[in-house]
């Protein structure tokens, strides 16, 4: 289903998601599989390749008018179409998560899910998403970019860190939207020039959620990341090609910090 090339919607009834294997498309099936297993809440996915452009043509921006993954349309709720993580995860929970299995009904815990995921969706994913441009795909090096990035993801994954150092989740000591949000660029920090080991309340943190049947289901839709966590290690394990020009980028990085001075500092 993964090669498929969708032209439109497919589904007539529940919730329909349009998606790719990305740290926000991530946002969006791991929440359905939460909500399948929780509640029975069943949905439909289709595969948006983003490297086809697929999110750009017209029948798709009419739902998002961004362009961009992951969209879910309610069909039960006449064809509504929610675009962005942030948003979805809450449109979510609020009309299919009665129980407030994965939300709150405190209101101040309400405040702290939405100011942590404020600050994935204007921080976190972003600083990291230009590290990953300027580490891997600018067409030129440019080594300002690539340690003012990667150094603002270090900074912002620090933030994370010493949340959790006392706390298995960020808000209410309970697995939430919050955690949902910022799993996805977490579980691809290594891809990003990120030592996750550096951070072990982080990476504790990581490890509690991946282990979760739902978050496992859901990191497979549209099909399994080649750049997550576990998949890096294991292609540097296996592939010595690959694991040499990774070592060669991690220099260039360190090269980078050290032209311009790159102290880790964080918050």
């Amino acid at each position: 289903m993964a090669n498929e090339r969708p032209t439109g919607l497919k589904a007539n009834k529940g919730i329909e998601l349009l998606t790719w294997a990305t740290p926000n498309g991530w946002k969006a099936s791991i929440m359905l599989e939460e909500l399948k297993e929780a509640y029975g809440k069943e949905y439909t996915w289709q595969p948006i390749n983003i490297g086809q452009n697929i999110q750009k043509e017209p029948w798709f921006t009419k739902l998002g008018p961004n362009g961009r993954i992951p969209v879910i349309v309610d069909h039960d709720q006449g064809g509504f179409a929610v675009q962005e993580g942030l948003a979805i995860l809450a449109y979510l929970t609020r009309h299919y998560d009665p129980d407030h299995k994965f939300s709150f009904i405190d209101p101040f815990d309400v405040s702290r899910a939405e100011q942590w995921m404020a600050w994935q969706h204007g921080g976190l994913g972003p600083m990291q998403g230009q590290a990953n441009h300027f580490n891997r795909y600018a067409k030129e090096i440019i080594p300002y970019a690539m340690q003012r990035y990667t150094g603002e993801t270090e900074r912002l994954v620090g933030i994370l860190d010493n949340q959790l150092k006392d706390k298995d989740y960020l808000v209410g000591n309970k697995y939430s939207i919050a955690d949902i949000a910022s799993f996805g660029w977490v579980n691809v920090l290594r891809a990003s020039g990120v030592d996750l080991d550096a951070f072990p309340n982080l990476k504790s943190w990581w490890e509690r959620i991946l282990a979760r049947p739902a978050v496992q289901k859901g990191l497979a839709v549209p099909s399994p990341s080649s750049i997550s966590n576990e998949a890096y290690l294991q292609r540097m394990a296996e592939d010595q090609e690959y694991a040499q020009k990774e070592r060669e980028l991690k220099q260039k990085i360190e090269e980078a910090k050290e032209q311009y001075g790159y102290k880790y500092s964080s918050p």
